[in-house]
């Protein structure tokens, strides 16, 4: 005897089924929906929008065996050539060389463009606030001369070529009837140039663990969008998941021993729980006991182990609401606040002060919310950079003391703030009430927020994208030229084709207008509407 297995032939039924319906119910046989969305030819499907750039109508073919060749000073350096093979990846996805239809009948396809020349003029690899992002690209068929079809990228350094690599990704479009990858509207000739230094993401793990994984995807995701900056506030009240070799204990504060982060994780850290010692009280664990040695003791601790990971210049002491009433109900910061003759105001300076002090001692440059320079500005660092986020105006005032800002604006860059549209992200403008032309350059530039109370692992991409992306243009782009005509019509149908960009790179970027942000789909419908 035998049996016949019931739940596999199920699955067989099953999906024969299901294709029998949609062979014969399929939208492409009853012509019950339209065509693809068309795509604008008058509009640059290039996200953020260069500086400068012209643009022909030819197609160009782009050959899957496409070969690097490095110039320049720099151009073989292993960060290009590690991003030329990622991008190669992406381009590429869906083709792997010559068909085998056309092996078969003996043919083999000739290219436009057969390799990628990268001319970098500096060999530093050095990664700081204000390095050169800037790019030239040029596409372009062979001219007659050469039989080899070449793209061009051109950069000062590593970080410009990089960001070349990324729009001509953009402009290669992988064709499903010819299955090849193809450049639309050549030749091409882009010269490129980011508008602000600082193009940032805050990223929240305090509220929620994300995994190091995920935290990377969002750091790849970052760079489509050409951000620059990760913030990560990995620590605050809720939890201290970091590693911290100077005091170990520390990390006892990660939500659970599964749910932390090694040295070797670590970027940036604000403030955190594991010493009991540090806190007013047992009770009352913020903000920390201002009257102890011992608390800027652990402070040059954790400043001096990330000092010996990471080489970048800012570091962010945090110093936003500050409730300072644990120290009026602690007896022995009650009395150490008498015998000082200050008050918890007063002493909150000093904290913040002494704070920037051990910062600056080991070559960081203190970045400070808002309420540090709401409260005392003229007793803070002058190299202190101001942190906007309660509302507009802050960095007008700011950088008319001769302080660096950076727009976070919570009303409109705060991606935990789902009513906030991508309009809104679009428009809002970091120079807003700065005219002088001198005082607008210490605008670094602007960073939005994902506070995490609301997100995790599950959908903290789909509340970042596609709305972080608008930012980002924002801070790339030039001003007057993202800022003309209606925006539904110049930047709307080019922020869908970017967030099925990233749908197409594995982001999960969720739908552009639904009435709330991370929101799913209505029902069926193309990526480029909706």
């Amino acid at each position: 005897m035998f049996a016949i297995p019931l739940k596999p032939l199920k699955a067989r039924i099953h999906v024969f089924f299901s294709f029998f319906l949609i062979l014969f119910c399929s939208p492409v046989l009853c012509g019950t929906v339209n065509s693809e969305p068309e795509v604008n030819g008058s509009l640059t499907y290039l996200w953020p929008l260069p500086t400068e750039f012209t643009s022909g109508n030819e197609t160009l073919s782009v050959d899957p065996g496409l070969s690097l060749i490095g110039a320049g000073n720099g151009g073989n350096s292993a960060i290009v050539r590690a991003a030329f093979d990622r991008y190669k990846g992406i381009i590429f996805k869906h083709t792997t060389g010559v068909s085998p239809f056309s092996l078969l009948r003996g043919k083999r396809p000739v290219y436009d463009i057969t390799r990628l020349r990268i001319v970098v003029d500096s060999d530093s690899e050095d990664l700081q606030l204000g390095v050169d992002e800037s790019y030239t690209l040029y596409v372009a068929k062979n001219d007659g001369q050469s039989i080899i079809g070449e793209v061009t990228i051109e950069a000062n350094t590593v970080y410009g070529a990089l960001r070349g690599l990324e729009t001509f990704s953009q402009l290669c479009t992988f064709d499903y009837g010819s299955k090849s990858v193809l450049v639309y509207q050549a030749p091409w000739y882009i010269q490129d140039k980011p508008r602000f230094s600082f193009r940032g993401l805050l990223l929240d793990t305090s509220r929620h663990y994300l995994p190091i994984d995920v935290i990377k995807q969002i750091i790849d995701s970052m760079s489509y969008a050409k951000l620059n900056v990760l913030h990560w506030h990995v620590i605050d009240e809720q939890s201290f998941p970091i590693e911290i070799p100077s005091y170990p204990n520390l990390w006892r504060g990660a939500y659970t021993k599964w749910e932390r982060y090694t040295i070797e994780d670590a970027i940036e850290i604000v403030k955190g729980k594991g010493y009991p010692d540090l806190w007013p009280n047992s009770t009352c664990r913020e903000p920390l006991d201002v009257s102890k040695n011992y608390t800027f003791d652990v402070i040059t601790g954790i400043l001096t182990d990330m000092r010996k990971i990471f080489p970048f210049e800012l570091f962010h002491l945090g110093g936003d609401e500050v409730n300072t009433g644990c120290w009026n109900s602690t007896p022995h910061v009650k009395q150490w606040l008498q015998d000082k003759n200050i008050t918890t105001k007063e002493a909150y300076q000093y904290f913040v002060l002494r704070a920037q002090e051990i910062a600056l001692s080991k070559n960081w440059t203190p970045v400070n919310w808002e309420e540090t320079f709401n409260t005392f500005a003229e007793n803070l660092h002058p190299k202190t950079v101001v942190h906007n986020w309660l509302g507009p105006g802050v960095c007008p005032k700011a950088v008319a003391k001769g302080f660096r800002c950076i727009f976070s604006n919570q009303g409109v860059w705060y991606l935990d703030h789902l009513d906030v549209p991508w309009n809104e992200f679009y428009t809002a403008e970091p120079l807003e009430g700065i005219n002088d032309a001198s005082q607008q350059k210490l605008v670094l530039g602007g960073e939005v927020c994902m506070w995490a109370e609301t997100a995790d692992t599950s959908n903290v991409q789909q509340t970042i994208w596609p709305r972080a992306a608008a930012a980002a243009e924002r801070l790339w782009s030039k001003e007057v030229a993202i800022s003309t005509g209606n925006i539904n019509e110049t930047a709307l149908p080019r922020l869908h084709y970017f967030r099925c960009l990233l749908n197409r790179r594995g982001v999960q970027a969720a739908p552009l207008t639904n009435k709330l942000a991370r929101t799913p789909p209505n029902g069926p419908g193309s990526c480029f509407e909706q």
